[in-house]
């Protein structure tokens, strides 16, 4: 509804549709889009656990609300009221998710579900509403909320919270032990379009980007030879979409190849930045973009592992599954129609290959998404090193980043940590600031942490890593960078790798990147001696004197 009125805005098209089936709303851990939170259908009553007053949709329509029942509840002896006014729910028995909309038809477009319809009587306010479930006229539950944000649904799930519509709430995914290829970049660009080449069924392909050209020909002969083939990138990139991704999408399109952008009013999150592939039984994460100066090997420092655990490669591609199912994302034909596109050259320089990719065998992998529940795990993860923290990143979003804090009580409890941070010129300044004040930091409280900027030294372009080693056997890496927007309103796809061969690896390469302290000035040097001088000098008279 409309924000000019301010008195509470009538409710056009309400809450909202229902399931009279368990499970057909999609639940946390399906496969398609999630139109509420996951499933906790109630053993001891119904309960109010959603509400979505303030739909994208010209004139609200479509709005709804969620309860959440008993098998074989008779909704007839229930009742939903708002500030104003109550009505009946309808007069038949449901199981689970209920979804109750005073305009069915619209609200069965945003949760792909049958509406349940109620009395239009039923209103509800963007400002704020409480909203009660009575049963024969006692109140068995409340729900309020303030201040609606547009497009997003209210949930009751441990906490409540606004959180946009059809958006995730993935768990933690578990891989049990195996071996997987580590590999590193621009050093070993090959394990990409290797992995593409291989493809004998489908290949799921999700970037922010997609800007390589030897990427995009193995997406074609894929297609040839009859591989399933989607491509899901972000609709609105920082600078605009580049006028070589749009050639490029354009001959996939061309050819077939089922491709989506994410974005628009309806958008879930801020950029759709993940950086991954499933392809048959094989999943490739990387913290670098499908583009030439990311996984094409031309240009960035990064880190990124090619699995065949079934449970990483089933949960990438539900993650997948769910990104691009929702109205958010877009055919590219439809998309690129009212789009101009930004001129931007591809990054050509070669770099030397100093880290082969290798098999490493690793105790267990987990799959981490975000906005969903990346951040808590990562947390959990510094929170409980005990030893050292090696942070490779292009940057960090600033002294109070909970990562940021997280790493400084680590040192303050004994564990060595060292952040490397991009010298690019874009982020270079404010890096160099956080530098400055994380060492100022550590000399004042006495912590062994260091940070530095990385010199490349013609191994790299510059550090596009966001990567993590947590005590040397735990490795963290993905598409999430060290801010609150990547962690909270960003599409990003993180996996933790547990095992001692894989912090090996990993390690070595961060080792390398590691720059050696700085030199001592002239000016330095000749005060260091100065003093041990006359230490020394000192020293040979007490020691005459004694004798």
């Amino acid at each position: 509804m409309s924000g000019l009125d301010p008195v509470r805005l009538v409710l056009a098209c309400s809450v909202a549709a229902a399931l009279l089936v368990v499970g057909t709303l999609p639940v946390a851990g399906a496969d398609g889009p999630v139109a509420s939170v996951a499933d906790e259908q109630s053993s001891t009553g119904p309960r109010l656990v959603a509400a979505y007053p303030n739909p994208v949709i010209d004139g609200d329509a479509g709005e709804y609300v969620v309860v959440s029942v008993p098998p074989a509840t008779d909704l007839g002896s229930y009742s939903l009221a708002d500030d104003d006014s109550a009505v009946s729910l309808p007069n038949r028995t449901a199981s689970g998710r209920v979804v109750l909309s005073t305009a069915p038809n619209a609200t069965a477009s945003l949760v792909d579900a049958d509406p349940l319809p109620v009395s239009d009587h039923l209103e509800l306010a963007n400002g704020g509403e409480s909203l009660t479930l009575s049963h024969n006229g006692t109140v068995v539950d409340r729900l309020n909320y303030t201040d609606a944000p547009s497009g997003e649904l209210r949930v009751v799930a441990g906490t409540r919270r606004w959180r946009p519509l059809g958006a995730t709430d993935r768990p933690v995914v578990t891989g049990d032990s195996g071996t997987v290829t580590a590999f590193a970049l621009p050093d070993a660009p090959a394990v990409a379009t290797e992995t593409l080449a291989g493809a004998d069924s489908r290949i799921l392909l999700a970037g922010y980007t997609l800007g390589d050209d030897a990427v995009a020909d193995e997406l074609l002969a894929a297609a040839a030879r009859n591989v399933t083939v989607r491509v899901l990138v972000d609709g609105d990139p920082v600078g605009g979409t580049a006028r070589r991704q749009a050639r490029l999408l354009d001959r996939l399109a061309d050819a077939g190849i089922e491709v989506r952008v994410l974005g628009g009013e309806r958008a879930r999150y801020n950029f759709h930045h993940a950086k991954y592939a499933v392809v048959d039984d094989r999943a490739l994460v990387a913290t670098e973009n499908w583009k030439h100066a990311g996984l094409g090997g031309n240009g960035s420092r990064g880190w990124g592992v090619v699995t065949s655990q079934p449970r990483i490669v089933q949960g990438l591609a539900a993650t997948f599954r769910a990104d691009a199912g929702w109205h958010d994302a877009r055919p590219w034909t439809a998309y690129r129609a009212d789009e101009s596109f930004q001129e931007a050259p591809p990054a050509n320089e070669t770099y030397p290959t100093r880290f082969q990719p290798r098999s490493v065998r690793v105790e267990e992998t987990r799959l981490l998404v975000a906005p969903d529940n990346a951040e808590t795990t990562v947390l959990n993860l510094i929170d409980n090193a005990t030893e050292t923290l090696a942070i490779q990143q292009v940057s960090i979003g600033g002294r109070g980043q909970p990562f940021v804090q997280a790493a400084l009580a680590a040192a303050r409890r004994g564990v060595t940590v060292r952040i490397l941070l991009s010298s690019a010129w874009y982020v270079e300044d404010e890096n160099r600031k956080l530098v400055d004040w994380l060492d100022e930091r550590a000399s004042r409280e006495n912590l062994p942490l260091e940070a530095r900027l990385a010199k490349p030294r013609g191994q790299f372009e510059k550090v596009h890593t966001k990567g993590l080693i947590v005590d040397g056997d735990q490795v963290v890496f993905g598409s999430m960078n060290w801010n609150n927007n990547s962690a909270h309103e960003n599409r990003e796809v993180v996996l933790v790798l547990e095992g001692k061969e894989a912090g090996t690896y990993y390690g070595r390469v961060f080792d390398a990147d590691w720059p050696v302290a700085p030199p001592l000035s002239l000016g330095v040097v000749a005060a260091v001696l100065a003093v041990t001088l006359v230490a020394c000098r000192a020293g040979s008279r007490l020691e005459f004197n004694s004798h």
